[in-house]
């Protein structure tokens, strides 16, 4: 099985494509600048990540959703702003 290596900005071109790939156990590395790289790998619930702390955060950030306690950000302008007032 080949490595596949794509840019941070291929990355957000294709997302659906890359993900796809890893879910079907390719190894994608995504660079990020000429020093950085990641690897994209699909998390399941048996992974060690999933404690119960870390599932009882996910439960409440769902809640805090569904109580409209978010920030939609839809655009680079929405994104900009939000960055700007942190």
């Amino acid at each position: 099985m080949a490595i596949i290596e794509t840019t941070s900005r291929q990355f957000r071109e294709r997302q659906k494509d890359f993900f796809d790939m890893a879910d079907k156990g390719e190894k994608v590395v995504i660079r990020r600048g000429r020093k950085q790289s990641y690897v994209l790998t699909p998390v399941s619930e048996e992974d060690l990540y999933f404690t119960p702390e870390m599932i009882q955060r996910i439960q409440d950030a769902q809640q805090e959703i569904k109580e409209g306690k978010s920030t939609v950000i839809r655009s680079k302008d929405d994104l900009d702003a939000f960055f700007d007032n942190l």
